[in-house]
């Protein structure tokens, strides 16, 4: 009796998880689908003054693939470069002022604004910075892209091109990142996939719809929504900044779009598992906002949802038990396919579908680790300095 009731309760289990599967496939604004990608296009009169905001940190390594694609932009308007020196040791402003002397292209300026005050994390006192520099030239639109995004000739165009037809505040390209080492074929197209499982890119983009993202390496900014939403003053003290910008924008009624990236690529590279360990936990606590109890519901939900359904197809055989062996089966299969079109993205072999809940099991451990690191008082930390807020804002800092 005993021995049926433990196989009943591993059976009901992985019912649980099969039907949360279903739920996810059908009920969460289809977020495994990668189609939504840059809004259709339309050529404005005039093309508005955009002045483009990087704030770099110890950047030297990644630079000379990154800048010299936004300085090359076709843009037909005019369109300046704001390059932030956030205090790196690197020759990271030095080294920005060569390549702009070597590759020409649009007009740089490299500022440094010191270290940040209190209340403030890095990334948004350089953002500030940089966009306090180019409002004096009256821009009209801002684009906020990290040190490590490369663009194609035609990104900043189309970007504002799909602004300007939708009527968009902020447009924001999840850019693609690095796949190459092993660790970053497993890890890296998983962190997109979750990251789209949280916030649907299709519900973000609907009018009067609460989910509310962007991606920080790519957001194309209306200049005067960034004023009413005082950006980036009202998250100054976010750790992780792409969710709570989008948050503030759409506080104030604006219209926010956010998709897969197709010329947009980071050049940072995650050879190792320490590397992309280290890039998850310094923020995944912060983005629970240090709560707890919302952590152990994350850890649950991670089991049961990732965790569950091989542990069942392995349970089903040991134990005879064959309905637990078919519920395990069918959430597996569910999770794998719902995983397939995200690798198909990445340009990776489907082998590693099957593999998610391996993946989803190191987000756990990465999570869990995060929490242990700030309760020693290490907090969030990223390049040289460390944030422990317990108010951190949901975002993203790279």
């Amino acid at each position: 009796m005993g021995q049926t009731a433990r196989v009943s309760a591993i059976a009901w289990t992985a019912a649980v998880s099969l039907a949360a599967w279903l739920w996810l496939l059908l009920c969460q604004g289809f977020f495994w689908r990668t189609d939504v990608r840059i809004p259709p296009e339309r050529d404005p009169a005039a093309w508005p003054f955009v002045a483009v905001v990087v704030p770099a940190r110890d950047e030297a390594e990644v630079l000379p693939a990154s800048l010299p694609s936004l300085l090359a932009q076709d843009y037909p308007g005019r369109a300046e470069v704001f390059l932030v020196d956030d205090g790196s040791t690197d020759g990271t402003g030095k080294l920005a002022r060569e390549l702009a002397g070597r590759h020409g292209g649009l007009p740089l300026t490299v500022s440094s604004p010191g270290e940040p005050p209190a209340g403030w994390t890095g990334k948004l006192w350089a953002v500030r910075h940089g966009i306090g520099l180019a409002r004096a030239r009256g821009p009209e639109y801002l684009l906020l892209t990290d040190a490590d995004i490369a663009h194609e000739p035609d990104s900043l165009r189309r970007l504002v091109a799909a602004a300007y037809a939708g009527g968009f505040d902020v447009v924001s390209q999840m850019a693609r990142l690095r796949v190459e080492s092993l660790w970053e074929r497993l890890v890296v197209p998983a962190f997109v996939y979750f990251f789209a499982q949280l916030y649907p890119f299709r519900r973000i983009g609907k009018r009067g719809a609460r989910t509310a993202a962007a991606a920080g390496g790519c957001v194309l900014l209306r200049a005067e929504t960034a004023d009413r939403a005082r950006i980036p003053d009202a998250i100054r003290h976010a750790v992780i900044d792409d969710v709570a910008l989008a948050r503030a924008v759409k506080g104030v009624g604006g219209h926010i779009w956010l998709g897969l990236a197709e010329r947009v690529d980071s050049v940072r590279p995650y050879p190792r598992l320490h590397d992309l360990w280290r890039m998850v936990s310094r923020s995944a606590y912060a983005q629970l906002r240090h709560n707890p109890l919302v952590l152990l519901g994350t850890v649950v939900g991670l089991a049961l949802v990732y965790l569950v359904p091989p542990v069942a197809v392995v349970a089903g055989p040991v134990t005879g038990d064959t309905t637990t062996l078919v519920l395990g089966a069918l959430a597996w299969l569910v999770m794998t396919g719902t995983y397939v079109p995200m690798l198909r993205y990445y340009r990776q072999p489907l082998w590693l579908a099957p593999l998610l809940p391996f993946t989803a099991f190191l987000y756990l451990l990465m999570t869990v680790d995060s929490a242990v690191q700030h309760y020693r008082g290490r907090g969030a930390a990223w390049k040289g300095r460390t944030y422990a807020r317990p108010d951190a804002v949901v975002g993203e800092e790279r």
